[in-house]
Parts: C-alpha cells; structure tokens; sequence
C-alpha cells in the first residue's frame, strides 16, 4: 500500500458537497461539546469546590479512549458508522439535558456529577472511530489527507468557539439555563446524519468483519495483526508517546504558566486567554496554510520530523522568558501538532485493511487520545515538585529523545532476505 496521500489541489476535501456539509456541522457538534464543559465545570465548581472532582473531569474524558477505543472501532466496522454517532449525540445531549435539570432544581450531588462526566467520555469514545470511518466514505483515498486535516481544522474551530459561546449562554441565560439552548447545536449533525447515504462501509464493498471484544486483549491482537506494517505501528506509537509525556498536561496549569510570565497581581485576564486559544489559532492556520501549498503529504519520517519539532516548540514555551515569545511559542505548536496528528490518521486509514480499519482507528485514538492521562503526571505531578517550567521543559526532552528512537527505527533500512544456498 501506497503511504502518501495524494493532494491534486488546495482544500480538495471542500470541493465535495457532502463533506462541506459534514465540516460545518462537526464544528457545531465539537462547539457543543465544549459549550457543556464551559458551564459545567464552572457550576460544579461554584458548588463543590472541589479539587477531586476536577481531576476526574480529566481522567473521565481521556480514559475511557484508552480502555474502549478498540472496541468502539470494532464497532464502528460491523455497524451502520451514521447510527454509532447519532448514539453519541443522543448521550450528549441527554447529558446536556441532564446538567440543565439538575442545576434548575438545584439538586446535583456529587455522585451525579461522577455518572456524568462518565457517560460524556464515553460518547466520545464511540463518537469518534465512526466519525473517521465517515470522512473515508465522503471523500475517499486520493482526499482524505485534506479531508482529515480540514476535520481536525473543524475541531479547532469548535475549540476556539465553544468558550465563546458558552460565556453568551451563561450572560443571556445564566449558568442554571445556560445549557438548554446547548441542546440545540448538537442537532445540526443529527438532521444531517439522518439525510446522508454514508455509512463509512459504502467504498469497501464486500467485506468480512470479526465480532468486535470488549478487552484489552483486544487491543493487544489488533496490534499484532499489523505488526509488521511498519507505517501503522510508528503512528500508533507516535500518537501514544506524544500524548503521554506532553499531550495536552500543560492546558491545566496554564493559569500557573500566565501568572509567571505576566508577573502575581498583574490582571491579564485577556492575555492568559489569548495563552489558552494560541494553540487552536496556530493549528488553524497551519491548516490553511498546508492546504494552500499542497506540501507536505502524508508520511511517517515526515509526521516524525514535525513530532520532534514540536518537542523544541514546547521546550520553548516551558522555557521562554517573556510571555510574547510563550505566546508565538505554543502558537507554532499548535501548528506542528496538528500537521503530525494528521498525518498519523491519515497513515493508519491508508494503511489498514478495509475489513480492519475500524479497529485500527480506534487502536490510534486508544493511544493517541487515551494515554493523555500521563501528561498529568509528567508535567503535573511532577510540577508540584520541582515547578511546571522544570516538568513541562523536561518531559519535552525526554520525547524528543524517544522520538529520535523512533526516527532511527522507521528510516532504518529493512534487513534483505538471505539469499538460499
């Protein structure tokens, strides 16, 4: 199998009807999604106080990817992809519905906050593999590098939006009714999924798929299957590194990170948000910036290089001495990140049996999105003992030094048979 994907023009995903629609409407769920997050976490706080209940928010969001993913790709290979998201959206907005009445009677416990933020994560979890599966089926093999990066350019968006619009629900409404109307941004991808003909099996045509397990095992033997495509494995591992020595750890102490570099008592409301948004900013414009030039098609050196990058645009966040050189420093981060992150799911779509590709998604997302909990501990816990600056700068080395192993070993040569006697 071929491990480029073939780019014939800028933005060649949006040239198709279908996946425009679907762009939109992804941006509007993930818009959604953090709108509930937004309100939530901010009510709960003003309710409990509670440092416990904060860390499980986090835990209760990547977990679930790293224990379910396989089997939610497992699923997202036997079943109608359209079905497996409207499941998602329908949690999210039963849990949005949930919030709203709980925080209108004024009766949320802390158990109730638990079962939540539980049932949230695990939407995602089966959310995601289907919604990859459908990106394949729009715009199949030659788009689906543009397609897969305009999608995650889609997430930005929402990322970027989804504070914005959860501040406007809480002014207008307050933050006890701010999340019914949240109800209502989830329902554009509803309607659409309920008029589009993907089912994210339409290209492959007539395949065999095994029963999905429920099991790490399962994980475990879907690894081995592919264990000789050298391209699949390095993008795993590659996801699964990044995302447990840095991933997304310095995001909760980003109010740490401001307050050192604008100096205690300085009132940078303002510039500590413009900190939290340089990410999403620098990943949307690298998009469109790759999807302009046409360069950089998907490989797995290429996907590496940019990883290592990365490291050094992250070292130098954790090390910078003002806050503008941080702020252009995670800016540049958020655009390598999404050019590596990209291409590793663009690679393991290309490279996956059709009969398998669920699975294999949803092995990527297992580390890729699951072992983010590890940030936590690498810049977290290890911050509390000798500083942020000191853990997030460390931690950024050591991935760049296992990432120059895994550099050495995806451009190694590949030994020759030995010739029989």
């Amino acid at each position: 199998m071929t491990t480029e994907a073939s780019q014939p023009r800028g933005f060649a995903a949006l040239q198709n009807k279908a996946f425009r629609g679907y762009f939109v409407v992804g941006m509007m769920s993930m818009m959604g999604d953090n709108v509930e997050h937004v309100i939530s976490y901010w009510v709960i706080f003003d309710k409990f106080h509670s440092t416990w209940l904060a860390g499980y928010a986090v835990v209760s969001h990547w977990l679930p990817f790293l224990f379910f993913s396989v089997y939610a790709g497992g699923l997202a290979d036997r079943f109608d992809c359209r079905k497996l998201i409207l499941i998602s959206q329908g949690i999210w907005m039963s849990v949005s519905l949930a919030w709203a009445l709980l925080f209108i009677t004024d009766t949320i416990q802390m158990w109730h906050a638990v079962v939540l933020l539980t049932l949230h994560g695990m939407a995602g979890v089966i959310n995601q593999p289907a919604r990859q599966m459908i990106i394949y089926d729009i715009v199949g093999r030659d788009r689906l590098q543009s397609a897969i990066r305009l999608n995650a350019t889609s997430i930005q968006l929402g990322l970027l939006g989804g504070p914005v619009v959860g501040a406007a629900f809480m002014l207008l409404f307050g933050p006890v009714y701010g999340l019914l109307p949240n109800i209502l941004v989830y329902l554009p991808m509803t309607v659409w999924l309920l008029r589009v003909p993907y089912t994210g099996h339409r290209s492959e045509g007539a395949v065999t798929r095994r029963a999905a397990r429920l099991s790490i095992r399962e994980a475990v033997r879907t690894l081995a299957e592919v264990r000789d495509n050298r391209v699949i494995v390095s993008m795993v591992v590659l996801g699964g590194l990044t995302s447990f020595f840095v991933g997304n750890g310095y995001s909760a102490n980003m109010p740490e990170f401001a307050e050192s570099l604008l100096g205690a008592g300085n009132d940078g409301g303002f510039l500590y948000s413009m900190l939290l948004e340089a990410n999403a900013a620098g990943a949307i414009l690298g998009s469109v910036l790759l999807e302009f030039s046409g360069l950089l098609h998907s490989k797995a050196r290429t996907a590496i290089i940019a990883a290592m990058l990365w490291c050094f645009a992250m070292l130098g966040f954790a090390m910078a001495p003002t806050y503008w050189v941080a702020f252009v420093a995670l800016f540049i981060a958020g655009a390598l990140n999404l050019t590596f992150t990209s291409m590793g799911q663009t690679l393991v779509q290309l490279e996956a049996p059709p009969e398998k590709r669920g699975r294999i998604i949803g092995l990527y997302a297992a580390t890729a999105s699951g072992l983010r909990f590890g940030s936590g501990l690498t810049i977290g816990f290890l911050g509390a003992q000798i500083g942020i600056h000191w853990s997030l700068g460390i931690s950024s080395l050591v991935l760049l030094a296992v990432v120059l192993v895994l550099f050495a070993v995806v451009t190694r040569a590949p030994r020759p048979m030995p010739t029989p006697a």
